[in-house]
């Protein structure tokens, strides 16, 4: 059995958040989450939401996603 670091994406509102994982992976079986792992995405997600943003830098990087242009 090995373990994985993943980055997975949590998008909510106009910011997005760069979240490590552990992934574990059983020979053919293949890789399943690290229990855990939604929960820290929950938790993300619903800083992200509510406009905390030091606490969803808890958990990796969070950027502010703005428009550059428009076909308008």
């Amino acid at each position: 059995m090995s373990t994985r670091q993943k980055i997975k994406y949590v998008h909510e509102g106009q910011y997005v958040a760069e979240v490590s994982v552990k992934s574990m992976s059983r020979s053919r079986l293949g890789a399943y989450d690290q229990p855990g792992r939604r929960l820290k995405l929950d938790h993300v997600r619903e800083a992200l939401k509510v406009g905390d943003l030091k606490a969803a830098a808890r958990y990796g990087h969070v950027c502010e996603l703005k428009p550059v242009i428009s076909a308008q």
